[in-house]
């Protein structure tokens, strides 16, 4: 029987959420009306749950988790929460959240997925889902976000690369950028080996593909 610490400072919601799932075959160990006691729960009962709200007295239940998280490191935190912040959604995630619910679920789902994070899984409503990936696109999109993915070339490597491109010799590019045969095969060493390839062909393919350089 999955073991639940619930955490809410409404009376009335987390005694009626506390009965709601005894009655769905949770075992309620605990209850907790602000998140400095949720945290001291969680260290004695050591839950298999925790259903947290982010608004609380004191510490917020945002800074909980990661709280909760160390005295009780098997105990899946669930936010069940009025906030629809996206920032809020992230910050969750990013403290060790494996759920994010707003109060309006219906109980049914509710409990259906508290039993998918207890068995591993995660949660989120499906309104906050979309919100997620509306983020994740946004990031995704931004040249910041994808240039770690690029090994950095320097300005001169790139320069090198684009003159390879063109079918030049090495003795060429010297010509053409006023440096010796040899700087410019340290060069493409320099590029084959950040790039992690073979030939000069591969680096040339390599760079068109991540717009490095336009042929």
């Amino acid at each position: 029987m999955t073991r639940v610490l619930v955490v809410d400072d409404v009376d009335l919601f987390r005694t009626g959420l506390s009965a709601a799932l005894a009655g769905a075959g949770f075992q309620i160990c605990g209850e907790a009306a602000d998140a400095d006691s949720a945290v001291s729960l969680a260290e004695s009962e050591q839950p298999d749950l925790v259903v947290l709200d982010i608004l609380m007295p004191g510490i917020s239940g945002l800074d909980a988790v990661e709280k909760i998280r160390a005295v009780a490191p098997q105990a899946k935190v669930v936010m069940l929460t009025g906030s629809e912040s996206e920032e809020d959604l992230l910050e969750c995630i990013k403290a060790g959240a494996r759920g994010y619910l707003v109060k309006d679920v219906p109980f049914s789902d509710l409990a259906h997925d508290l039993r998918a994070v207890a068995a591993g899984g995660a949660a989120i409503t499906p309104m906050m889902t979309g919100k997620l990936l509306e983020v994740l696109n946004q990031l995704l999109r931004h040249q910041d976000f994808l240039a770690p993915r690029t090994p950095a070339l320097t300005g001169r490597e790139i320069e090198v690369l684009r003159h390879v491109a063109r079918g030049m010799t090495s003795k060429q590019i010297g010509h053409v950028l006023f440096i010796s045969e040899n700087t410019v095969k340290n060069h493409v060493r320099n590029i084959l080996d950040k790039l992690g390839l073979h030939s000069r062909n591969e680096a040339v393919l390599y760079a068109v593909r991540e717009n490095l350089i336009e042929l």
